[in-house]
C-alpha cells in the first residue's frame, strides 16, 4: 500500500491511475477506522481497480476545540487495517498541508442544512463541504463512498457534488452496529465502560420511535422514545427527529415523505453521539 501525504503526490498518483483507464474508488475518513469503514472500502475494492482513503482529521469540521483535540489519532493501526482490506493508497496529510492558507470561501445548503448537526453546529458542514470538495479535486475519483450514520452529511455532499458539477457517484452505505445495536463510531472509543453499558439505549430508542409509529402519531412516539431515555441521565438528548430523508425536514406525517428517516444526537458524559434508522413504510 503507498502512502502519501503530500497534495502534489496524491494528484500526480490519482492522474496516473485515470491515464492508464482505472477507475478510482474513494473513502474519507478522519481516521480511527473500525468495521464501518472497513465496509466502506471492502465495497470500494469490489466496484473498482483502485482504492484511496484518505485519513484527515479535519479542523474547520468542528465546533469545539476540546473535541478536535481529543479526536482519536491512530494511524499506525489505520495504515495496517488498510493494508489487510486491500487499500491501494492511503492519504493523510497534514493540516498544514491541506489548508496553506485559512479558506474564503463558504457554502450555504439552506434548508439542508438548518436542522439537526447543522443547527446545533454552525459552520460544521461549511468546514465539512470544504475538505470533502478538496478531496475531490485531488483524488478525482469514480466512486466515493460515505456511511449512513452520517445521514446528513451524505445528503450535504450529494447536493455540493450536484451544484458543483463533480463527475463522480457517491454510494451511501448502511450503518455497521456492535452485536448490542450501538453504532460504530470513532468517538466509542472515548466512552468508559460504564458509558459504554449505556450508550446502546440510544438506538433502543430509536427503535421503539420506530415501533410505536406504526400504533399512534410521530410526537406521541417521540414523546415515547424521550421518556425511555429519560430513565438514562448520563444522557443528554440534544435532538430526536423524524424526517424526510431526502429534504431533511422534520414531517408530522409519515404519508408526507417518499423516504422517511429518524435521526438524534445525545451526550455521554463529553461524547457526542448520533444515530438513525430509516423508516420501513408500512
Amino acid at each position: 500500500m503507498l502512502q502519501l501525504s503530500a497534495l502534489s503526490d496524491i494528484r500526480q498518483q490519482c492522474e496516473q491511475v485515470r491515464c492508464q483507464g482505472l477507475r478510482i474508488g474513494f473513502v474519507p475518513t478522519m481516521g480511527a477506522l473500525h468495521e464501518g469503514h472497513l465496509s466502506l472500502l471492502k465495497a470500494a475494492k469490489e466496484q473498482n481497480d483502485v482504492v484511496v482513503c484518505s485519513v484527515f482529521v479535519n479542523p474547520t469540521q468542528f465546533n469545539n476545540a476540546e473535541d478536535y483535540k481529543l479526536y482519536p489519532r491512530l494511524l499506525v493501526e489505520d495504515a495496517e487495517m488498510l493494508a489487510q482490506v486491500g487499500c491501494d493508497v492511503l492519504f493523510a496529510p497534514s493540516a498544514a498541508e491541506m489548508y496553506l492558507k485559512p479558506a474564503k470561501l463558504t457554502f450555504d445548503f439552506g434548508s439542508l442544512e438548518n436542522v439537526m448537526e447543522g443547527a446545533h453546529r454552525p459552520g460544521h458542514f461549511n468546514g465539512v463541504a470544504t475538505v470533502v470538495s478538496k478531496l475531490f479535486h485531488l483524488v478525482r475519483p469514480h466512486q466515493a463512498f460515505f456511511g449512513q450514520k452520517d445521514l446528513q452529511q451524505f445528503a450535504i455532499v450529494q447536493q455540493m457534488v450536484q451544484d458543483l458539477s463533480f463527475d463522480l457517484e457517491l454510494v451511501c452505505y448502511p450503518i455497521i452496529r456492535e452485536e448490542d445495536g450501538l453504532a460504530m463510531s470513532s468517538r466509542n472509543r472515548r466512552l468508559t465502560p460504564e458509558q459504554r453499558q449505556i450508550a446502546p439505549k440510544l438506538h433502543e430508542a430509536l427503535q421503539l420511535l420506530e415501533t410505536q409509529l406504526a400504533k399512534t402519531s410521530i410526537e406521541e412516539a417521540k414523546q415515547a422514545a424521550v421518556q425511555f431515555l429519560s430513565n438514562y441521565p448520563q444522557l443528554r438528548l440534544e435532538y430526536l427527529e423524524v424526517i424526510d430523508a431526502n429534504t431533511l425536514q422534520p414531517i408530522e406525517q409519515l404519508q408526507e415523505a417518499e423516504k422517511a428517516a429518524i435521526c438524534l444526537a445525545a451526550f455521554l458524559g463529553e461524547v457526542r453521539l448520533i444515530d438513525n434508522v430509516l423508516v420501513a413504510k408500512k
